[in-house]
């Protein structure tokens, strides 16, 4: 089976630096994937993407080395195993707020005898390899998303659940749960507090920890402290950051003789 690459990443004691996209295209997700990322999630909660266009987008993935991760709507069985199916080699669920809700994440990601994901690896097959179906719970990562306060007050019960391979912290839905302006880098003090809990945690039950980042100053000083999973912008809000510095660059200039237009 194809190796995942978090995986060795993680083993290695390296961080991986993952891409995010909210764009429901094929050609940006190959472009995007052709930068480099060590990984690329597709976003299936907040982006607009459907399933149809995260089918094309994993294929366009595929054209490089880049992991594929997804990030499904919810905690539903449905959609975790049709996102392994189609060749996710990671899945990041949103709101597990509970250790039940880390078990059910954990059962519906993995196949008997470890869980109760149904057969049918249709995609996956062609991406990971003809031994997928054997492989498979020992490749594909499973994230759970720790957003809420209801997660931080079970928190050392998500993490001691088998088979949980990492924790992913929203920091913008933590700051609101917590009474704070909701934000990626400058989280206030409750927040940021909660945040370093978080990871310390995860540290002390060996899951790896990840988190989203608006900024690459942001993530570097998140590794820095131990974080081995960090999600620097998207396609979406790296298309306008540079669209709006060519922009800027333009209005700037001078205008050329005879003209005031560009």
């Amino acid at each position: 089976m194809r190796p995942n690459r978090l995986r060795t990443l993680w083993q290695e004691g390296n961080a991986a630096v993952n891409g995010w996209l909210a764009i429901p295209n094929s050609f940006s997700a190959e472009t995007m994937a052709h930068q480099g990322w060590d990984s690329l999630t597709i976003d299936l909660q907040h982006g607009v993407v459907d399933y149809q266009a995260l089918v094309t987008m994993l294929q366009a993935i595929s054209t490089t080395p880049t992991v594929p991760v997804v990030r499904v709507p919810w905690l539903e069985p449905g959609i975790l195993m049709k996102a392994l199916d189609a060749g996710a080699y990671g899945v990041i669920c949103p709101m597990v707020n509970t250790r039940a809700d880390a078990q059910k994440l954990v059962a519906w990601t993995h196949y008997a005898p470890r869980g109760t994901r149904s057969f049918g690896p249709v995609r996956a097959l062609l991406y990971g390899g003809a031994d997928y179906p054997q492989q498979a719970n020992d490749t594909i990562v499973t994230f759970a998303m720790i957003e809420t306060a209801a997660a931080l007050d079970n928190l050392d019960a998500i993490l001691s659940v088998e088979g949980l391979d990492a924790i992913y912290i929203g920091p913008s839905d933590l700051s609101l749960a917590l009474g704070c302006t909701p934000t990626f880098d400058d989280l206030d003090p409750k927040a940021a507090e909660a945040v370093d809990h978080i990871l310390a945690r995860a540290q002390a039950h060996g899951v790896v920890a990840g988190i989203h980042n608006g900024s690459p100053q942001a993530a570097l000083a998140r590794i820095a402290k131990g974080f081995r999973f960090v999600t620097v912008s998207s396609d979406a809000r790296l298309m306008a950051a540079g669209a709006q510095q060519v922009v800027a660059a333009m209005r700037a200039a001078p205008a050329q003789a005879g003209s005031n237009t560009y």
